[in-house]
């Protein structure tokens, strides 16, 4: 039913979105942005916009615009009663339904609105329903979240490879448990993409040895699961011509896979003349026009971690540096699905068949940004 949502500000600034199946691009607003701009006043814009390929439902509250992008005909004020249960949750658990509230609570707001829609249809709304399933913000996990809450980004970057080895032409479907996961979902050529956009199953002929059946990415909306984390002491000493930098890396939730291809970036500040670091293993550059600093870390060995350790020089009389650098952290872990996708079923169709060796599922990349 509801594709995605947009919570736009009072100045016409799109501030939070949030999609539950492929992501809709920002660009669909632009037919809301219209009708504002016609409108005499903040409320009288439409609450029914339609656009060549989807229906924006909004409503107004407490100076924001819910906006839904809604891809088929459904009862608006269906959608417009949903709208309106989300700002009554968000008020419940924040005390307010503001802006800086939203921001300050991002975590949770996306924690709700994947609870409350499941695939894009109402699921649990009632807040004390809410509240058993996701806990209200407190003093304590604020302060935790401010403080301990340092990754900034992550996203998968997901394959289904897939080794079929039939006789004939087999018809097959493939479900998973969870397809809501799925974002920017790119096909084999053999997958019916009509059945997939109304079941969310994927069905098709397969050629015959190994191919690709899709691709996908998951975004941190989804609250990624990062298998890997980070450990680092970054000083800068105002007035010292040294700074000391300490980073080490590790497995977290892996399953006895292996974490590799293992790539660490990140832009030092600008008063950072020169690096003089140490890799356990693996290779570092630095460029001192860029200040860009590169490790190549290869595998990850649980029984020996890697760390980059050393000084850096700094530029006299350089200002410290008002927060630490953001780290980028690059990896590939094989046959292992870090997003969480589970596959329901697979089944075929049609003649009997030779056994085959069946469909194996990885999540072959993922990415994240921390900061120190």
């Amino acid at each position: 039913m509801i594709h995605s949502l947009f919570l736009i500000n009072a100045s016409g600034d799109i501030f939070l979105e949030k999609h539950w199946k492929s992501v809709v691009s920002r660009s669909v607003c632009d037919y809301f942005f219209e009708a504002q701009e016609r409108a005499s006043e903040p409320e009288n814009v439409p609450p029914v916009i339609p656009t060549p390929h989807h229906y924006l439902i909004s409503v107004l509250r407490h100076r924001i615009y819910f906006v839904a992008v809604i891809q088929s005909e459904v009862p608006p004020l269906f959608v417009i009663e949903f709208l309106h249960r989300v700002v009554d949750t968000f008020q419940d658990y924040f005390g307010v339904c503001t802006e800086a509230a939203i921001k300050d609570n991002v975590v949770v707001v996306y924690e709700l609105l994947e609870e409350m829609l499941d695939n894009g249809f109402p699921l649990a709304t009632e807040s004390n329903i809410l509240k058993e399933l996701i806990k209200p913000p407190t003093i304590l996990r604020t302060m935790v979240n401010t403080i301990t809450g340092s990754t900034i980004t992550a996203e998968i970057q997901g394959v289904i490879d897939a080794c079929v080895k039939l006789t004939g032409m087999p018809d097959l479907t493939l479900s998973f448990m969870n397809p809501r996961l799925l974002d920017d979902v790119s096909f084999h050529p053999c997958v019916r993409f009509k059945r997939w956009e109304a079941e969310r199953i994927l069905s098709f002929i397969p050629p015959d040895g190994n191919f690709r059946l899709l691709s996908y990415h998951v975004s941190s909306q989804n609250l990624v699961a990062i298998p890997v984390y980070v450990k680092h002491n970054i000083t800068f000493r105002e007035g010292s011509s040294q700074g000391r930098f300490d980073l080490t890396l590790g497995p977290k939730q892996t399953m006895g896979k292996v974490v590799e291809s293992v790539l660490v970036s990140s832009q030092l500040p600008r008063g950072v003349l020169n690096a003089n670091l140490n890799p356990s293993q693996g290779t570092y550059t630095f460029d001192p026009v860029t200040k860009l600093l590169s490790w190549d870390v290869g595998k990850i060995n649980p029984q020996k971690l890697p760390s980059l350790k050393g000084t850096m020089s700094l530029q006299a009389g350089a200002s410290k540096p008002d927060e630490n650098p953001t780290f980028n952290i690059q990896f590939k872990i094989q046959q292992m699905a870090i997003s969480g996708l589970k596959v329901n079923r697979l089944d075929m169709y049609g003649e009997k068949y030779k056994p085959f060796k069946g469909i194996k599922y990885m999540t072959k990349a993922g990415k994240f940004q921390v900061r120190t």
